[in-house]
């Protein structure tokens, strides 16, 4: 264990006050980028999507479900992929407890992914989920929002992702350990697991038109991840600098 300073409940408390003033103005800067994000200007989605759901086929529209707000976590599961990734995984493990609150406030949350149907109905039993998850297998959706690549694009390269060309850790020549042991974790290679990218987008739904508002990817997902916003309290932090994924799908923690 990596030694730490130590002091007496005075120096704490100096030290304390000091930081809590750098945390309100964080607090103050996250609420002006919360109001920036809600005066983007809306961009109307005339492409007609189409969506395989528990109550069958739909639209864009249709995921909406009689709201008129729609948040998408776009999760990485594509078709080729045994089981979801286990970063979106842990992430949405926090969708259980505050989906119905969003949908008693004129907003839907959806996960979207590439798998078909019965792989992610499947998955969802397996991990006890109830929120909305549609498959968007055989159309556009994935791809027109930057979270999905074809094996062309991956071979030529200039991918992008997280609004720049190439640049992540997934494009890297060299896979990185934890690329490929998120890769083996779902059953595939890095170069399958590698054409689908974790995002979320949202749209809003206007006198009939369905409007996107705003996507964010990578490290903007941070503040969703419910698993770190505790982390970053705990007095050793994430605590990761040895490298490698500590985490699994939380019904595998017992079979380490």
């Amino acid at each position: 264990m990596r030694r730490h300073m130590t002091g007496t409940r005075e120096e704490w408390l100096a030290a304390r006050l000091e930081l809590l003033e750098a945390e309100k103005d964080l607090t103050r800067r996250s609420d002006e980028l919360a109001r920036r994000r809600q005066e983007l200007p809306w961009v109307r989605v005339d492409k007609k999507y189409s969506f395989e759901t528990d109550t069958g086929s739909g639209s864009l529209a249709d995921l909406f479900r009689g709201r008129s707000q729609l948040l998408v976590y776009h999760f990485m599961f594509g078709p080729d992929y045994t089981a979801g990734c286990p970063s979106c995984s842990a992430i949405v493990d926090g969708f259980e407890g505050f989906v119905v609150h969003l949908a008693n406030h004129d907003v839907t949350l959806s996960a979207v992914s590439r798998a078909p149907l019965a792989k992610l109905q499947a998955y969802k039993r397996r991990l006890g989920w109830t929120f909305p998850w549609a498959s968007s297998l055989g159309g556009d959706f994935n791809f027109d929002f930057n979270v999905s690549l074809t094996e062309q694009q991956q071979r030529e390269g200039g991918v992008e992702y997280n609004y720049r060309r190439c640049g992540h850790a997934m494009d890297a020549t060299k896979v990185p350990a934890p690329v490929a042991q998120f890769a083996a974790m779902c059953g595939t290679d890095a170069p399958t697991y590698t054409r689908d990218r974790p995002g979320m987008s949202a749209f809003v739904l206007a006198d009939g038109v369905v409007y996107h508002t705003y996507s964010t990817y990578a490290r903007g997902l941070d503040s969703l991840w419910g698993m770190y916003q505790w982390l970053d309290r705990a007095p050793k932090g994430r605590n990761e600098e040895a490298g490698g994924i500590w985490w699994r799908r939380h019904d595998e923690y017992d079979k380490r």
